[in-house]
């Protein structure tokens, strides 16, 4: 043998001895054993920690979104100016959205804009003839403008479309009242308090009315 292959031999003995000792070892991982972490969060080969947080996208808003809640917020301080500026953009981009147009015709009203509001209302209903709050809300405004025929025709369909409805029955008695008509608001009081007893001031008009 010579001298090259002796230390082959040799080299081959190391190996084979090496890898034998580990075999039989602690040391060495255990068939069907998977390799332990040394805490809950340690990286094990590809896997990433399993607790590691991964940051939630915000759910981004539409434009026609955004405008709609400027506007809720706006309402809600009685800022009638600036919600009239978002909703008005709004309709920019959806004219036929009966969200925003139920909304618009209440900001117009309260800007004395009656005659848009009243017009933004008609479209509302042509769009959805069963929209029991836009004909109340337009029998009011047509009530303002003297349009008082009107006005009982589109409190009366309210009523027929939402019986169960005791601000309807109790805006319709108001308007009656107005007009004069005492007896048939009287009627329409009692109709509200039978709907809904914590209504005080139908209480206090059906006792005024009453004596």
């Amino acid at each position: 043998m010579s001298t090259f292959q002796f230390l082959l031999f040799l080299i081959s003995a190391v190996v084979f001895y090496l890898f034998f000792k580990q075999l039989f070892s602690n040391s060495y991982p255990k068939r069907g054993v998977d390799f332990e972490a040394q805490n809950e969060n340690e990286q094990i080969g590809g896997v990433t920690e399993m607790n590691k947080t991964f940051s939630t996208p915000a759910v981004q808003l539409s434009r026609l979104q955004q405008l709609n809640t400027m506007a809720d917020d706006s309402i809600e301080k009685e800022d009638y100016l600036e919600a009239d500026k978002a909703l008005s953009s709004a309709l920019i981009l959806e004219p036929d959205n009966q969200e925003i147009l139920l909304k618009y015709g209440f900001v117009l009203m309260n800007l004395e804009r009656l005659s848009e509001a009243k017009e933004t209302y008609l479209h509302l209903i042509e769009l959805n003839p069963y929209q029991d709050v836009a004909h109340v809300l337009l029998a009011n405004i047509l009530h303002k403008l003297d349009e008082n025929e009107q006005s009982i025709h589109h409190h009366r369909i309210a009523i027929d479309l939402n019986k169960k409805s005791a601000p309807h029955c109790y805006n319709f008695a108001n308007t009656l009242y107005d007009m004069g008509q005492k007896d048939e608001a009287v009627k329409f009081y009692k109709r509200a308090f039978e709907l809904d007893n914590s209504l005080e001031e139908s209480k206090k008009m059906i006792k005024e009315l009453s004596t």
